[in-house]
């Protein structure tokens, strides 16, 4: 399922510094990654350079990836870009202009994903809107990895950007719950995912997607062979980023981060355990930020949507 991931894995690196990847929580399933802002050659943390980053991959988040290689058939056939951007014009109505969206969240969440972990999407929440004032109930997507015996790992995403980090842990374990330990059956919060897995999901590779939809088959054995797991991000305020003005030493901005580490993991340590998740495997993003309102205005800026 490696041939599906999308984008430059390096370019991450411009815009997001690795702080820790791989932190383990004792009596808990999860390995928690973080990753701060970069700072450039001035001094100086950019969101606004990450929001327009993350402007350029969302064809790869929002059009499912048939269609989108579809696409750039057409355009390398007739010498062309156009296919390609009326795909990109279409991504972009799908996303909401509301000023409280969490709609960067979730595609910073894709990023993280698929560049990062190398789990591809195999199914976005965004090609499933009707309407771009509305937000799908459901997953913040659905990614998934396949073990050498066949075990298909299905990880149900979710992401929250607020202001305090308490928050943001207690409110994104709280939506994920449900999606890994209620029980199987047709009014549990992951039953219209499953059906639309079953229906939409799209490995870009007919007999791949073929055979990957046998695990969503409740005629099929293969319907046993589904385990699963979580993929989580949190974006936060963090203090230790300068104000304007003053030059931001990166080694600084991670050592603070390093350090702070240990109240966020004692905060998720509590959390997994309130919500009974020490079972599943969980792969943790935190993402401290300068403001999380002031990411949000950057991405809906850089999508040409803040009012």
């Amino acid at each position: 399922m490696l041939d599906i991931v999308s984008g430059d894995p390096d370019e991450l690196d411009v815009h997001l510094q690795l702080v820790e990847r791989d932190i383990s929580i004792e009596g808990c399933s999860i390995r928690v990654h973080c990753h701060c802002l970069t700072v450039d050659g001035n001094g100086r943390v950019r969101p606004q350079r990450l929001a327009e980053f993350m402007r350029s991959a969302i064809v790869d988040y929002a059009i499912p990836k048939t269609r989108l290689d579809e696409a750039r058939a057409r355009d390398l056939k007739f010498k062309s870009g156009s296919a390609v951007s009326a795909l990109h014009h279409e991504a972009l109505g799908a996303f909401t202009d509301l000023s409280n969206t969490g709609e960067g969240g979730e595609m910073l969440l894709f990023l993280l994903a698929e560049r990062f972990l190398k789990l591809p999407q195999v199914l976005c929440k965004m090609d499933l809107k009707t309407d771009s004032h509305m937000h799908y109930h459901g997953a913040d997507g659905v990614y998934a990895s396949v073990t050498d015996d066949g075990l298909l790992k299905l990880y149900w995403g979710e992401s929250k950007v607020y202001g305090d980090v308490t928050a943001a842990i207690r409110e994104c374990l709280a939506s994920l719950a449900p999606f890994l330990n209620e029980s199987d059956h047709e009014g549990s919060s992951r039953e219209r995912d499953l059906i639309l897995l079953s229906d939409k999901a799209d490995l870009n590779n007919p007999t791949l997607t073929a055979a990957f939809k046998k695990y969503f088959d409740r005629k099929s054995s293969m319907s046993n062979r589904v385990q699963y797991c979580g993929i989580a991000l949190i974006g936060f305020d963090a203090k230790f980023y300068p104000e304007d003005g003053i030059k931001a030493v990166a080694d600084d901005i991670a050592q603070a981060a390093k350090d702070e580490m240990k109240k966020w993991l004692k905060n998720l340590e509590t959390r997994i355990s309130v919500e009974k998740l020490e079972t599943f495997d969980l792969e943790f993003f935190c993402v401290p930020i300068p403001s999380a309102e002031g990411f949000r205005d950057a991405f809906l800026e850089a999508l040409g949507l803040k009012l």
